[in-house]
């Protein structure tokens, strides 16, 4: 009853929603860095939505099956893979799955029933930086072995979804400005909402750094520790911004220009170096709509899932 890794890809975690409400003893919710894709792969199995998945980055990895059967589905990045994304299927005992090079961000891996693991404050997500959650605190290496809550997979028809929640990658990254906006000069803030900025190759799950024009503190560069969130865009002393990821510090002490809203934190889960992000800024209430009109477009898509 289990996934056997043969090739473990260059950065495979386990990952689900999350854990919250730890952030008071220093330990960051760590999660999925694109939550819609994890949501959607667990859609297409009938899982619940924040069931634990297998988080890949850059490249896959091989997988043998050791149990009666497993049912699987991807979702998120494109990759080079015999499963198409957005489409359940079944491997029996023996049978091997390959995907090779993932084109975005990050391709989510889900299992029917999801995997036998024991959570860690509450949530089966990898938070490599501390060494704990999902199979062994790190990332997956060839020779580990995933248990597997079901020892077969139900029998009935595959399904398939016709496509993804709609990404809006060409429209500019929602944020609202602060906590700490008044930090910086109006020079920056007009450059932050008007200029684009290319992730650098200084990006892993705690955050990317951006390159692009200078945002000027108005003062000192160091604020006394603050909280952080997700989607934060810390400013040091070199003006260039990092947008914090799950993986993040809970606090620190630089100020933060702004946020990126909820709603879009799943398009910065699949940004790569290279990547352009453009920011706009919104109001409170705009960010509460947009988060209401994703949900109402992930239940519109469970309407969409067909057998395949």
């Amino acid at each position: 009853m289990s996934l056997r890794i043969l090739e473990g890809g260059l950065f495979t975690t386990v990952q689900d929603l999350g854990r919250h409400g730890h952030q008071r003893l220093g330990v960051p919710p760590s999660g999925a860095l694109d939550p819609v894709s994890l949501r959607t792969a667990n859609m297409i199995l009938g899982n619940p939505p924040g069931m634990a998945a297998l988080e890949m980055c850059r490249f896959g990895g091989t997988l043998e099956v050791e149990a009666e059967s497993v049912r699987v589905a991807l979702a998120g990045a494109d990759a080079a893979s015999e499963l198409p994304l957005l489409r359940s299927r079944t491997l029996r005992r023996g049978e091997t799955l390959r995907i090779g090079r993932i084109a975005g961000g990050a391709l989510y891996l889900a299992v029917e029933g999801g995997f036998a693991l024991k959570p860690v404050l509450g949530s089966l997500s990898t938070y490599t930086r501390a060494g704990f959650g999902g199979l062994h605190g790190g990332r997956l290496q060839p020779g580990d072995v995933l248990p597997l809550a079901l020892s077969a997979a139900p029998r009935r028809r595959e399904r398939a979804l016709p496509h993804p929640v709609p990404a809006g990658r060409d429209r500019p990254l929602r944020v609202i400005l602060g906590p700490q906006a008044g930090h910086f000069t109006e020079g920056a803030i007009d450059a932050l909402l008007s200029a684009a900025f290319s992730v650098t190759t200084e990006a892993d799950r705690m955050g990317l750094r951006l390159s692009g024009p200078l945002l000027t503190h108005s003062g000192a560069p160091e604020i006394a520790s603050d909280g952080n969130a997700t989607g934060c865009l810390q400013v040091p002393g070199n003006g260039q911004p990092i947008v914090l990821l799950p993986d993040r510090h809970t606090t620190g002490g630089y100020p933060k220009i702004a946020t990126v809203i909820t709603a879009d934190l799943h398009r910065l889960g699949q940004s790569v170096p290279g990547t352009v992000l453009r920011f706009e800024a919104v109001a409170p209430e705009q960010a509460r709509v947009a988060l209401a009109r994703l949900e109402s477009a992930m239940a519109g898509l469970e309407a969409l899932l067909r057998e395949a």
